[in-house]
């Protein structure tokens, strides 16, 4: 894949020469870092507990499932063996010889080799701790991550890299703050491009279940088709189309049996515009037209419902409404380009062109991060949601309303246009 060389197979973090305190790259280490120097080493396994980790393997052995490759290991001077296993912000860039799968406390309790004799987290880092692999140590692990490891409980949160993001003002970082929505609700870091996601084969699983993407091929035509927002339905910008020539004249709020009329107008013009003069296209003539130009003058008053829901709830201001669901592509472009990087799909280069590109298309398509979420949320509605206002609402608005409120949020530190 041509993906690039670099020394930076494991993660390498000297403390400062000066002896001033390090500054981690994220809030995990940070609070580790804190633990290490306390000497707090119970409350570091609980932490760790929580988030989990990731262990380097082998390129080699990733045709083998994710809970068979070996630990890697080395040698101490003594003759100890010892295993190393890394927190997701000290990981570094991806490398063609090596991929991080994601391992939890209790899979290290019951997976790790009788023949090793330490874990080291975070080696060569300031945030570096050594734990013994005894039997009783291993049961204290399984038990830290009975009672504190959830694994849907890292989600619904803003998590920001201290260290080792794109430059302020970058396209770069703009294009990763498109992605805000699904990286708040995975609990992912929204501004690396070092990305590991959920561990190599879980990224490539998420893919494969939820995109049908199997391979490099696959991902880089849906990557494209999210990108001309070719994947979300026509017809729903179509729609919201109709509105903008009344809305002008009318103000933002067009009679709805105006905006149905004109959906319906504008669909029979288009059919007999490509289909030619003897193309049948008014009513009673075609049934399989009549039936979609019903489904779409329905579609006008499920649009009315959800903004009136999303005014009641401030994710839109008293007389906004929606202009395009764009963002909905867009958004999930940015996050895609981070996925297909994660499974190997992608190069450096394809995911950070993909990400400038998606920056390109919401500068060129909203005017703000309030009016890009909500043409996303709108989106996200129309595709799951089915007028029920459930998770697939809710848990989208919570997003929201963390995205326009928490400062360490990228829609209020990156400007939008």
């Amino acid at each position: 894949m041509g993906a690039e060389l670099h020394d930076e197979v494991f993660p390498d973090f000297p403390a400062p020469a000066d002896g001033s305190p390090w500054q981690a790259p994220a809030d995990l280490e940070a609070h580790l870092y804190e633990l290490c120097r306390e000497n707090d080493a119970y409350g570091y396994l609980r932490a760790i507990a929580v988030e989990g980790l990731y262990r380097p393997v082998s390129v080699t052995e990733t045709e083998r499932d994710a809970t068979e490759s070996e630990l890697l290991t080395v040698d101490l001077p003594d003759g100890r063996k010892v295993a190393q296993v890394y927190t997701a912000g000290v990981l570094p860039r991806p490398h063609p010889a090596v991929v991080y799968e994601y391992v939890t406390l209790d899979s290290l309790a019951q997976g790790c080799p009788d023949d090793v004799d330490l874990l080291v987290v975070n080696a060569a880092t300031p945030c570096r701790q050594f734990f013994l692999t005894t039997d009783d140590e291993r049961e204290v692990w399984a038990d830290l991550h009975d009672t504190y490891h959830r694994a849907d409980g890292l989600g619904n949160r803003i998590d920001t890299r201290r260290t080792g993001a794109p430059e302020t003002g970058s396209p770069l970082l703009h294009g990763l703050a498109c992605g805000a929505h699904l990286c708040f609700t995975n609990g992912d870091a929204w501004n690396t491009v070092d990305w590991h996601g959920a561990g190599h084969h879980n990224e490539i699983g998420r893919l494969e279940e939820w995109w049908g993407v199997h391979d490099r091929d696959d991902w880089l035509s849906l990557q494209e088709r999210l990108l001309t927002r070719d994947v979300s339905p026509w017809y729903w910008d179509f729609v919201l189309d109709a509105r903008t020539a009344p809305a002008r004249r009318h103000g933002p709020r067009v009679d709805p049996e105006l905006w149905r009329d004109r959906v319906e107008a504008a669909l029979r013009h288009r059919v007999a515009e490509t289909g030619g003069p003897g193309e049948p296209h008014r009513p009673g003539e075609d049934p399989e037209l009549d039936q979609f130009v019903t489904h779409l003058r329905g579609l006008v008053g499920k649009v009315l419902r959800y903004e009136a829901r999303f005014r009641a709830d401030e994710l839109l201001p008293p007389d906004g409404h929606v202009g395009t669901v764009a963002a909905w592509d867009i958004g999930r472009a940015s996050k895609m380009a981070r996925w297909g990087r994660g499974a190997r799909y992608a190069t450096h280069a394809e995911m950070t062109k993909a990400l400038e590109r998606a920056s390109e298309a919401a500068r060129a398509t909203y005017t703000s991060w309030e009016t890009f979420s909500a043409g996303y949320v709108l989106g996200r509605c129309l595709h799951f949601d089915e007028e029920s206002f459930g998770s697939w609402y809710t848990d989208v608005l919570r997003a929201h309303r963390a995205l326009t409120t928490d400062p360490d949020s990228p829609w209020l530190t990156v400007p939008f246009p």
